[in-house]
């Protein structure tokens, strides 16, 4: 079986079963080593945390990596067809596409049965930011602006790294994301602690956050949205994000929408503000988000052409 093809299966596999729950879940197992790791390394002074933060990162990727390269290489000598179907599976629990779709349709639902307290609980699942006393108008920018960040982080970064190097890189970016996503924020607690996790999921969705532009702006075009002006929205405004690599899938996704998104957000009592993108020519409504998912979804499909293109190059010229 080819890379191209184990990738291409595996994405398969997520949109029609997603995330099973009685089914062992590698980045299940990610999260609760992470919170083992961090009650034990996140002690002491600044720059002891500081070290601390980048062995835990420096290891646990590269553990991830070995032990995956590991149990498909064993798998292998025994039966090669059992070795890829597990590849194929592990590749696929990168993969966030359906869970992120539920989570997003979830949101929908309740706001669409006036249910702003349900809202705000099943966005409070999605985001790190206080949801207690969003509006409905916020709730749907929340909403907007995770989808299309995850786009990137949940969706095309995992296909990338799986295109690249098969499940043992998709696996090692997967533990970059979850530490990122677990430790990563500049609060008293993790500040130093979590400075390498943040940095190296920067870093390794540099690319990928890049390559989102043109599949976003090209999805665009054929729903028929204002391609000229998200793309000259992504140009202005895609730098003001405080991510490096946040701005850009948002940004587009705003101008092709015709909404702003940003704003004030509150995370643990504080309360910051997040530079506005896009232009506020129609409200944050809840049919923003249904336009939002299919928008999303049919991106998806389109990344495969870059992504498997990507799969047959690298085994071919690498």
């Amino acid at each position: 079986m080819s890379r191209a093809l184990a990738v291409f299966l595996a994405f398969i596999l997520d949109q029609l079963i997603g995330d099973p729950p009685r089914i062992p879940h590698p980045v299940v197992l990610m999260g609760k080593t992470i919170y083992w790791l961090e009650e034990m390394l996140n002690h002491g002074r600044p720059k002891r945390r500081k070290l601390n933060g980048v062995f835990l990162a420096l290891a646990l990727s590269s553990v991830t990596f070995c032990l995956t390269w590991g149990l498909l290489k064993l798998t292998g000598v025994f039966s090669p067809t059992a070795s890829k179907v597990i590849e194929v599976y592990l590749i696929a629990t990168t993969i966030a596409s359906k869970s992120l779709r539920t989570a997003g349709r979830s949101v929908l639902i309740s706001l669409e049965a006036h249910s702003l307290t349900e809202a705000r609980t099943r966005l409070s699942w999605l985001v790190s930011r206080d949801t207690s006393n969003l509006s409905s108008a916020e709730i749907v920018r929340g909403t907007v602006e995770t989808l299309a960040e995850n786009f990137v982080d949940g969706i095309l970064s995992p296909l990338f790294y799986a295109a690249i190097g098969g499940a043992p890189l998709a696996l090692a970016f997967k533990a970059i994301s979850t530490l990122d996503s677990m430790v990563g924020y500049k609060n008293d607690r993790y500040r130093d602690f979590g400075w390498f996790s943040a940095r190296s999921d920067d870093v390794a969705n540099y690319l990928p956050a890049r390559l989102s532009v043109p599949i976003l702006l090209l999805t665009g075009a054929l729903f028929r949205l204002p391609v000229k002006q998200a793309f000259l929205i992504w140009q202005r405004d895609s730098g003001l994000h405080p991510s490096p690599n946040g701005g850009n899938p948002e940004s587009v996704v705003a101008g092709l929408l015709k909404v702003q998104l940003g704003g004030i957000n509150v995370y643990h009592g504080q309360v910051h503000h997040r530079a506005e993108m896009g232009d506020p020519a129609r409200p944050l409504e809840p049919p923003v988000i249904e336009e939002c998912l299919k928008l999303l979804r049919a991106a998806e499909w389109l990344a495969l052409v870059p992504v498997l293109g990507l799969a047959w190059m690298w085994r071919a010229f690498v």
